[in-house]
């Protein structure tokens, strides 16, 4: 097949697609572009003082500059790689450990499964927020230390999505001729279960995404998040919020692109989620 055919193809489907769905699409795929290729598109560097504190826009500072001095529009493009970047191996993180453990418990059953159930329920009664700046006040707010945290609190959503969608394909018919043919937990996980659930917890892990963006972007506004001289949305609108006294929109900026990120990936995500469901129906 020619790349012709293919680029007709692809257009001829998104074109398709609703136009929240398409302008959502797009929006990502902007942000993806910004994430990948942001130190050439960046015209100075992250940490670059490029001139006074606060300079208003212009030709040579489209977005003006930042409380060092600092121009915000690179600023702005830097934390896009480190703001998606550290929401992604986070999110990454808690899928795998949330959607493991949980796919395990469901599957052991009995006393497994209750001890891990009960350990989830107790994380998840303290509240998120707390709960993180208490640990990162006390292990430090490294990328690291970061990463590992919120992993820990958002794991188990993973978890008791994925062991309850589970637990509604090991009653079936199907599972029990697997075991009755001595098949093995992990074979059957494998499988059985996963293909039939992928979905389900694929669109979970969008929300989480979403989820995991808005409170690591909450940590870095509160002071916890990623640490300077890196440039972080939730950083940057704390450091430049004085400038609202003054009429200027600036700190705006980075909170626009989190929630029009965060709309993004909702929108995308519920019209696929439709979508799956008309077709099933």
């Amino acid at each position: 097949m020619s790349n012709a055919a293919i680029h007709s193809g692809f257009a001829r489907r998104f074109a398709r697609l609703p136009l929240l769905q398409r302008v959502s699409l797009v929006v990502i795929v902007i942000y993806a572009i910004v994430v990948v290729f942001g130190p050439l598109l960046a015209p100075y560097g992250e940490t670059e003082t490029v001139g006074s504190a606060y300079e208003p826009s212009s030709v040579n500072f489209l977005l003006g500059t930042d409380n060092l001095g600092r121009d915000m529009l690179s600023r702005i493009i830097y934390g896009a790689r480190n703001t998606i970047g550290l929401a992604l191996a986070i999110s990454a993180l808690s899928f795998v450990v949330g959607v493991s453990v949980g796919l395990w418990a469901a599957i052991s059953g009995g006393v497994v499964d209750q001890l891990l159930s009960r350990a989830v329920d107790v994380i998840i009664a303290i509240p998120k927020l707390i709960f993180a700046l208490l640990i990162l006040s006390i292990a430090g707010t490294s990328s690291l230390s970061l990463v590992l945290t919120v992993a820990l609190l958002d794991a188990p959503r993973m978890f008791r999505v994925s062991r309850a969608a589970a637990g509604n394909i090991l009653v079936m018919d199907f599972i029990e001729v697997a075991r009755l043919r001595n098949e093995s937990r992990v074979w059957i996980l494998f499988h059985d279960v996963l293909p039939n659930i992928a979905s389900v917890i694929l669109t979970e892990l969008g929300l989480r995404f979403s989820y995991v963006f808005l409170f690591i972007s909450a940590l870095g506004f509160l002071g916890l998040g990623i640490q300077p001289p890196s440039a972080d949305w939730g950083t940057m609108v704390r450091e430049n919020a004085a400038l609202i006294s003054f009429g200027l929109m600036t700190p705006i900026i980075p909170a626009v692109a989190i929630g029009l990120l965060t709309m993004s990936v909702n929108f995308l995500i519920d019209s696929a989620s439709d979508r799956g469901s008309e077709l099933d129906d």
